[in-house]
Order: C-alpha cells, then sequence, then structure tokens
C-alpha cells in the first residue's frame, strides 16, 4: 500500500465580478492529477511559476479545499474526512513554508514557535515541552541556548531550520516541502538539503519537494513529476528523467540547467510565446502552443497520461 495516492486531483478557483460576486470564471490551477508516494520516498514536484506544484500540496494537507479528486493516506480518503478525524490526522502530515521570514510569527520566540504542535496535540509538562524543544533544535543544527530568540534574530538559512523543526515537532510521516530553499543562498541551500536528507534517513520520513529548480531536485529526490498548466506531463525516476527526457517540456526545462563546465556546450530549446492563462487553457495538450513538436491531433485531443516502461508516465501523442 502506498503512503499517499492521489487520484485525478482538481482545484477550480472561482473569478467573481459584480455586484452580486456571481462567478464568471475558473482558474483551473490543478486540472486532473495523478500520482503515488510510497513510505520513505521523495517525490519531486518540478515546473514554471504558477503550473499548480504549490495548489497540489496545500490540497494534499487540505489547507484549501479541493474541487475534485481523491486522495488517500494509507488506504484513506482524506477528502471525506470529518474536522475531527481530519484533526488528529494532522500530526503526521505536515509542511515547510517556502518564505522563512513570513512563515514565522514575529511575536513569538523560538521556543514558542517550536512547541506551539506540542501545545495542540500533545498533553506534555513544562519540561518535558522544554526538553523536546531542545531536541529538534539540536536536530536541525541550532543551539538550545537560542531558544528565547525571535525570529529577526536569525539568518535565513537560520529560519527555515526553525520552520524544519517545527514540522517535525509531532514526529510526521509525510511533509510537504513547499520550495524550502528558493529563498536562500545557494551555499545555504545545500546546507538545508543535506539536512532534509539526513533527517529523511533518521527518522523514516517521506517528502513531496516542491521546486522549480531541476538542480535541486536531481540531488534530492527518487521521482520527479514535472508539472504544466495544471497537469503533470511526466514522472519517472529523477536518473531516467535527467538522461533521457520523453516529453518536449521536459527537454526544454533540462536545457535550461546551466552546466558548471565552460568548456562544455549545450543546446538551448527557447519556446516562443508566453504561458497560457489557466483561465481559459488551451484546447487538447495543454503545451501545444508552445511546442516545437505539435501537430493537429495536439490542438484537437487531450493526451493519454501513458506508462512508456518501467514506471515512466508521459502524456504526449507523440511518445
Amino acid at each position: 500500500m502506498h503512503l499517499i495516492e492521489v487520484k485525478d486531483l482538481t482545484m477550480h478557483f472561482p473569478v467573481r465580478k459584480g455586484l452580486f460576486s456571481r462567478t464568471v470564471n475558473y482558474v483551473r490551477a490543478v486540472d486532473g492529477v495523478s500520482f503515488h508516494l510510497n513510505e520513505g520516498e521523495t517525490l519531486g514536484l518540478v515546473g514554471e511559476s504558477g503550473c499548480g506544484k504549490t495548489t497540489v500540496g496545500r490540497c494534499l494537507l487540505r489547507l484549501i479545499e479541493p474541487t475534485a479528486g481523491q486522495v488517500y493516506y494509507r488506504g484513506r480518503d482524506t477528502l471525506k474526512l470529518t474536522g475531527a478525524e481530519m484533526r488528529r490526522l494532522r500530526s503526521e502530515l505536515q509542511i515547510i513554508f517556502q518564505d522563512p521570514y513570513s512563515s514565522l510569527n514575529p511575536r513569538m520566540n523560538v521556543s514558542q514557535i517550536i512547541s506551539e504542535p506540542l501545545h495542540n496535540y500533545e498533553k506534555l509538562s513544562r519540561s518535558e515541552i522544554k526538553a523536546r524543544v531542545d531536541f529538534l533544535m539540536e536536530k536541525v543544527g541550532l543551539l538550545p541556548e537560542q531558544r528565547r530568540r525571535y525570529p529577526h534574530e536569525f539568518s535565513g538559512g537560520q529560519r527555515q531550520r526553525i520552520g524544519i523543526a517545527r514540522a517535525l515537532a509531532m514526529n510526521p510521516k509525510l511533509i510537504v516541502c513547499d520550495e524550502p530553499v528558493s529563498a536562500l543562498d545557494v551555499s545555504i541551500q545545500a546546507q538545508v538539503i543535506n539536512l532534509l536528507i539526513q533527517l529523511q534517513e533518521e527518522m523514516g520520513l517521506s517528502f513531496i519537494f516542491i521546486a522549480h529548480d531541476l538542480s535541486v531536485v536531481e540531488h534530492c529526490s527518487d521521482r520527479v513529476a514535472v508539472m504544466y498548466l495544471g497537469h503533470i506531463v511526466e514522472m519517472t525516476t529523477d536518473q531516467k528523467l535527467y538522461h533521457d527526457p520523453q516529453h518536449p517540456y521536459t527537454q526544454v526545462l533540462l536545457s535550461a540547467v546551466p552546466i558548471p563546465d565552460p568548456a562544455t556546450k549545450k543546446k538551448r530549446i527557447v519556446l516562443k510565446g508566453d504561458v497560457p492563462s489557466p483561465l481559459n487553457p488551451p484546447s487538447g495538450c495543454t503545451f501545444h502552443t508552445r511546442c516545437p513538436e505539435h501537430d493537429r491531433i495536439c490542438e484537437e485531443s487531450v493526451p493519454e497520461f501513458k506508462d512508456l516502461g518501467d514506471g515512466h508516465w508521459v502524456a504526449c501523442h507523440y511518445r
């Protein structure tokens, strides 16, 4: 049994106008996404800004309620759980937010931030909470002596470590990492990613790692799903994706990844036009307006998300 199994997840945000706020259209942020995640695995979710990556992660945790679809956690459809049932489950499902500056309450010190989940879900004494906070701070590379400091007294990398400690407070099974290193310097990015990998090995965690930097995802993911305009267009292991990409969009993304070798020349694939609006996505394959290989069938028919073998899934008429 998979830890997480997602089937046809859909999230359409209504667009309201007029005096009576009537719904005139929908932003199709996520449009029929399906995938699974095994225990102890990291699934990278990549794509351009606005493709729906973060929306998928928040729908999984029911931070926003999806329009349609099923999300199974250990065989239970979490979208059908009541508020009380979902509250009991939330200790196993956590998130690390993208911005380490705005995701921490500036009025709370580090001890209060990390211990807040413990106060909400556990009945522990003051000494037990203090011991737990000290343990988590050491686990993420902070000093327990810093527990009385406030977020503004820390650097960006340290603030993200505080966010990681807060996510670990309830010993979760799944953590959604919503671009956890995109706001950090490159040198700090490597430290935080290595920390996450170490914590995964020690605690048996499963990650959904959302990012737009393919080099970061390659370093920390077991499998990678590529999203474009609310759809997953390719999903496979990290090795296959980086060495044998099948979907034209994946090939475009990989061609843009810089190679740290001035002697190596790389052919860059440049797309024409802009990303279509999710308010009015193209018919057929949503990528056909920018695809260098598109044909008439791409404009008329939605490609099937099919398995090419060995778990390599692609949504393309010509693959």
